[in-house]
């Protein structure tokens, strides 16, 4: 059971080797299952230091974890590592893992959420005299974070992004006197780099800032909600921090000591990891949408300095699978990896048909049909890469969704990366119902999935 939910296993049609793309039965028993994938709340440590949104739970990988059979000397590894959910619930569980992330925040993130070293009270003391310091300077500048500011904001004189950074945000994503704020905060902190803890604390700045303090709401894709004049930043900040003294005070009993996170291209895998180590992949990647995932973290990314330059975005993007028109670059080649492939062929074709037929003419809308093969080919790239490095025997567990972002067109993700699996010799056991979502623009049941393959112990000649 996963939050009350039972997966419903659903084994595709073979015809020969090859899968039968015709979409499952989506089963009444599941459909609109919205608790799904929530974080429960026994499963708060560590993990909600910094997530995403969108994240996938830590409930679902510990199911495939137990599943697998994963103990012992066995790695796990995540490609698309994000935040780490899936690095992070396996140190827990004693399990040895590994990830991959190309988001430089989103690495940092779950480097930090894997480090249990730090002293609490160590991180107490770090975060006390920063907040003392930071008050203090906020009181000379005529602000009082325990009382929001209503009043001119001419009267004061705040601090600002130079104006590379400042192109960067969203617009409106942060308001002047939070900005201050948290600016005046990031001063104080940086001066204490070298004191244990300092990742933690940035990390808390970082998780308050979004969910506290910014202006952004998230729901298929980052926006711009009510705009706040002013938002409480300590408070908060202190309040995540002690979260996070919490856990560390109490880490569980079976962790692992070894789990670490690259900061890389899925892509690429086999430069960083040496053949033959993994057990089981358990992974949650983008999906072909519209979704950036970058603007998802930027504010963050642009605060703490991960991100302060047109350049620094471009390169980010660079290392990331094709999944939107955002990040489409003219050299972009992954689309050979599926040229032969008729059912993605089909599909992109049948996106750029509608669009002819819809005068759709913007830039965007005239990549949908190649962000598909780009998509879709970047994945079996990353599959590909993956082989030498399995353990004969060694299963993976993909959670996808369908999608329609491009003009409507159905596009059954799970099913289509079970069968570029197959082509690369992995063979699939099934594929799994994790739940439903209504389609925002044609009302249609899409599914999440978890693409259950297993690479062969012994290959077919």
């Amino acid at each position: 059971m996963v939050s009350n939910l039972q997966l419903k296993h659903h084994t595709p049609t073979a015809e020969g080797s090859r899968l039968v793309t015709a979409p499952p039965q989506i089963d009444p028993g599941v459909r609109g299952n919205a608790k799904a994938n929530k974080l429960d709340p026994q499963d708060r440590a560590f993990h909600d230091w910094y997530r995403f949104v969108l994240s996938f739970p830590p409930h679902l990988v510990r199911q495939y974890i137990t599943e697998f059979g994963l103990a012992g000397d066995d790695v796990v590894m995540d490609p698309f590592c994000g935040t780490g959910t899936t690095i992070v619930e396996a140190r827990k569980l004693g399990v040895l893992a590994v990830g991959l992330e190309a988001n430089p925040v989103a690495q940092f993130a779950c480097t930090t959420k894997l480090d249990w070293t730090v002293e609490p009270d160590s991180l107490r003391s770090l975060a006390e005299q920063v907040a003392a310091e930071a008050r203090s300077v906020l009181r000379r500048d005529g602000i009082d974070d325990d009382v929001l500011f209503s009043g001119a904001m001419a009267a004061l004189n705040l601090r600002t992004l130079d104006a590379v950074r400042e192109k960067l945000l969203l617009t409106n994503s942060i308001g002047p006197v939070p900005l201050h704020k948290a600016l005046v905060l990031l001063d104080c902190l940086r001066k204490r780099q070298a004191v244990p803890g300092y990742n933690h604390a940035m990390l808390a700045l970082a998780d308050v800032l979004v969910n506290s303090v910014s202006n952004l709401h998230f729901g298929l894709e980052v926006g711009v909600g009510k705009i706040k004049q002013d938002a409480p930043l300590f408070d908060p900040w202190l309040k995540k921090i002690s979260n996070i003294i919490n856990d560390l005070t109490h880490p569980p009993i079976s962790a692992s000591d070894a789990a670490t996170v690259y900061l890389a291209d899925a892509r690429r895998v086999g430069e960083f990891i040496k053949p033959a180590p993994v057990s089981a992949v358990i992974t949650s990647p983008p999906c072909p949408n519209e979704k950036d995932y970058t603007r998802t973290t930027r504010l963050e990314s642009v605060l703490l300095g991960f991100v302060s330059t047109r350049d620094d975005l471009r390169a980010l993007k660079r290392g990331l699978v094709r999944s939107n028109t955002r990040g489409v670059y003219k050299e972009d080649d992954d689309g050979q990896w599926v040229a032969k492939h008729p059912e993605i062929n089909r599909i992109a074709d049948e996106i750029e048909a509608r669009r002819i037929s819809m005068g759709k003419t913007s830039g965007f809308e005239r990549m949908y049909a190649r962000v598909t093969r780009l998509y879709f080919g970047g994945m079996a790239r990353c599959l590909a890469e993956l082989r030498p490095l399995l353990k004969p025997g060694a299963r993976l567990a993909y959670a996808v969704g369908d999608q329609a972002s491009y003009l409507r067109v159905m596009i059954r993700t799970g099913t289509l990366l079970a069968d570029i699996a197959q082509s690369l010799g992995y063979e699939l056991e099934r594929i799994d119902l994790f739940r439903t979502r209504l389609a925002t623009a044609s009302r249609e049941q899409l599914r999440e999935e978890v693409v259950i393959l297993r690479w062969p112990k012994r290959m077919r000649r």
